[in-house]
């Protein structure tokens, strides 16, 4: 533009064309610093995003861990009733209680993440609103929270003045290289380098325009508000579910634990009283089949003994006289029948 200037310093009225481009640009440049800047609000943006990607992970690792400990926890107080081992029950017991207070602590963060969550969606608008009235003027956030068609954007005025400046200029600029190209040969290349320029603005005008438009950021914000208060507050009450469930079963467990101890002692007394020698007895059985010798001794040896004790129950037997018929007869009338 100073070149411009220079050569066309003899014609008054070239000059006078140049500075009125220069206001009309100055115009432009007024506009532009009228926007709004939202460096500030992008960095905060960002930097929410990055923390809630970051407890989304923890939760996620966490809730996995918690998953598996409960598999875990179950396998071993099957396999202690299973094998009657009092140690894997005091180990279950004792994961149990941890593991019931892990259950009974992710309940409670669920439920206040989930209250939180839905007072948010009874009334997200407001809440925006205040969150962002000391960075933004209300009139841009109701631009974006409901872009009505009744709502007029707030930067319409600046684009409007922004889109006639360029016009203007570019209408000047063509003038100048019909009327002052002929005159001043050296000015065509100053003139064209400024259309070029002009033209590139305009190009950008486009996109300013298309990113100011509200459709596309209220479409993130709607579908924003649906992952929050719809699958957010869903996964929030299958969470609550879960930890609710987990705490009740472990709560049973524990409670059953005293239990299933009192019938394991009494069962153990029970094979404590049972005499070893009671063929009856399913763990003398046992140790039978494990030492089939030393059971067919015992039998051998109790067979035995039965048999002399049968003996000697016995009656002595009668001694048979060799006397003759006839004096047994004789003797056991005079016994019997005295003359």
């Amino acid at each position: 533009m100073a070149r411009l200037n220079e050569i066309f310093a003899t014609r008054g009225d070239y000059v006078q064309t140049l500075k009125f481009m220069q206001q009309m640009a100055g115009n432009i440049v007024l506009q532009l610093s009228g926007l709004p800047v939202w460096e500030d609000v992008t960095i905060r943006l960002s930097q929410v995003t990055t923390e809630i990607s970051t407890v989304e992970y923890y939760r996620w690792l966490s809730y996995l861990l918690l998953f598996i400990l409960d598999l875990v926890i179950c396998l071993i107080a099957c396999l202690g009733l299973a094998k009657h081992s009092k140690y894997l029950l005091i180990t279950m017991l004792c994961c149990g209680l941890f593991t019931l207070i892990l259950s009974w602590g992710s309940f409670s963060v669920d439920v206040s993440a989930a209250v939180g969550t839905s007072d948010f969606c009874v009334a997200p608008d407001k809440i925006i609103l205040n969150m962002t009235q000391n960075g933004l003027s209300a009139e841009i956030v109701r631009y974006y929270l409901y872009c009505s068609q009744s709502l007029t954007s707030p930067f319409q005025q600046a684009l409007t003045i922004y889109q006639r400046s360029l016009t203007t200029m570019q209408i000047q600029i063509q003038g100048l290289m019909q009327f002052a190209t002929p005159i001043f040969p050296s000015a065509e290349k100053h003139l064209l380098g400024m259309q070029k320029l002009l033209n590139s603005s305009e190009t950008s005008l486009h996109q300013l325009t298309a990113m100011l438009d509200c459709r596309g950021l209220h479409k993130d914000y709607l579908d924003a508000l649906v992952g929050i208060c719809y699958d957010g507050v869903e996964g929030l009450l299958y969470l609550i579910l879960f930890s609710l469930l987990a705490a009740l079963a472990f709560s049973t467990i524990i409670c059953a634990m005293p239990r299933a101890w009192k019938h394991l002692a009494s069962r153990d007394r029970e094979y404590d009283d049972i005499d070893d020698e009671d063929p009856f007895n399913p763990q003398a059985q046992r140790i039978a089949s494990h030492n089939p010798t030393r059971g067919q001794l015992r039998s051998f040896c109790s067979n035995s003994s039965s048999l002399g004790s049968q003996t000697s129950l016995h009656p002595p037997a009668q001694t048979i006289s060799n006397a003759p018929v006839s004096e047994y007869m004789l003797s056991f009338d005079e016994k019997d029948f005295p003359v």
